[in-house]
């Protein structure tokens, strides 16, 4: 007689891999809401703390001055580094995909053609420069076995992302949602996340299997595809789903909704070859555009992704960047060529594209200043870079520099642009909006003609 016996259950964590997960993440989160705080006091973006976290719990610091307690905290055992990896992923999707219903869709398509100006030259220049200049390093900062031309066109990828995560955080910090340059900004931010994650996609391939025309080309078909299902048959599914929720007085429902979308976004674009983040954000797009009830029922999950999960996210990254890497002249020499190349490729390019679209130079001064900001979505280039293999220790630290560096850079030239810029009655009509969303303002305030109002 045949018995049918059922297969083990997998092996449950054990006590102690918990209790070192648990104390990884109280004191991620302890450390990144204190240095976050104290950023913002100082006038930064939060995230600079947050990175700062992982510089200081890290090999840079802890690991350095205290190597038995880091070793015990942060093991190099992988199944423990997963643990934290993959609440850090989740994390990040949750934060693209909740920054994607911050957009102001129509304002996009009003200033397209702007936007596009400004992306385009504020990716290619800083793609070709960043290229040219990983074809000249010493071959000391290339892993061995990776080719020269994969990793030029990995560093090109770094230098031209930008951060729409940390722009839409530093734009709302700064009251600056409501702007014409702030939506500007996001819109042309969010081309570029599109084509930089494609175009690290096609990368990632270069790395592992190699590219091919059949294999670029299935890319930028599957790319297209995605985008035109979005607009065709995602949106008024996005619609019909969230609306299913919006009769609920609980915010649970639509969270628990727009989290499953989100991450559904996620698993096709990572099944179609590309990267999980440009999923959400599509979706968190479309969530944003399914009006401002859905909006308010977000307000709770806004704040668990942006006060939690997001900077556990981004002290992790700070987690793998060795500063003592630094002391090395070459490594040192390296991250300024590679700075100075981020900062001045991207500031040039977004300037001359809003120059080419006929705005006012203090416009496009401030259009630069928030494009430069790569924040967390240079992490996430320079942590892909690192699992392929693409970048030593040394050089995943030169481009975590630049994330901290950029985003740091971004706010004071905001502020030194912005009082050179009047604002206009538009402007005052979406603030109005924003304030009546988020409840900071009397409910009788008229509507944004330009859209759904955001934070």
């Amino acid at each position: 007689m045949n018995v049918n016996i059922l297969a083990a259950p997998a092996t449950p964590l054990g006590g102690h891999q918990l209790l070192i997960f648990l104390v990884q993440v109280a004191s991620l989160l302890l450390l990144a809401l204190c240095l976050g705080r104290l950023a913002e006091r100082l006038k930064m973006p939060a995230i600079v703390g947050e990175l700062l976290t992982g510089v200081i719990l890290g090999p840079s610091l802890l690991g350095h001055f205290a190597p038995g307690f880091s070793s015990w905290l942060f093991p190099a055992a992988p199944e423990q580094a997963h643990l934290l990896d993959a609440v850090g992923q989740i994390g990040v999707l949750l934060l693209v995909g909740v920054t994607g219903t911050h957009l102001d869709v129509a304002m996009l398509r009003r200033r397209s053609a702007s936007a596009l100006r400004v992306s385009l030259t504020g990716l290619l220049i800083p793609l070709a420069l960043g290229i040219a200049l990983g074809s000249t390093l010493p071959a000391s900062l290339i892993p061995g076995g990776t080719d020269r031309t994969v990793f030029a066109m990995f560093l090109g990828v770094a230098m031209c992302v930008s951060a729409i995560p940390v722009i839409a955080k530093t734009l709302s910090d700064m009251r600056l949602l409501h702007r014409d340059v702030g939506q500007l900004t996001l819109a042309a931010g969010t081309v570029d996340d599109a084509v930089g994650w494609f175009l690290l996609s096609v990368v990632s391939a270069a790395a592992t299997v190699g590219v091919t025309l059949l294999g670029v080309s299935l890319s930028v078909a599957y790319l297209v595809g995605f985008l035109a299902f979005a607009v065709v048959a995602g949106r008024p599914l996005v619609r019909r789903v969230m609306s299913l929720t919006a009769g609920s007085r609980e915010s649970g429902p639509a969270i628990a909704t727009a989290v499953v979308l989100v991450l559904l976004g996620a698993v096709t674009t990572h099944a179609l070859g590309m990267e999980p983040i440009f999923g959400a954000l599509v979706v968190g797009t479309l969530i944003g555009m399914t009006g401002t009830a859905t909006q308010k029922h977000l307000a709770p999950l806004r704040t668990m992704v942006l006060s939690v999960l997001a900077p556990i996210f981004i002290a992790t990254a700070g987690l793998r960047m060795d500063l003592t890497a630094l002391l090395q002249p070459a490594v040192a020499l390296t991250g300024l060529a590679v700075l100075a190349i981020a900062i001045l490729g991207k500031f040039a390019g977004a300037y001359l594209g809003a120059r080419l679209s006929r705005l006012g130079k203090w416009e496009a001064v401030a259009l630069g200043a928030g494009m430069n900001a790569r924040g967390v979505v240079e992490v996430i280039v320079a942590m892909t870079g690192l699992r392929l293999g693409v970048l030593t220790t040394a050089t995943y630290t030169v481009v975590i520099m630049v994330a901290l560096v950029t985003s740091l850079m971004a706010p004071p030239l905001l502020r030194v642009a912005m009082r050179h810029i009047t604002q206009s009655d538009e402007e005052l009509l979406r603030k109005a909006a924003h304030e009546s969303w988020a409840g900071m303002y009397d409910t009788t305030a008229q509507p944004s003609p330009t859209g759904p109002a955001h934070p």
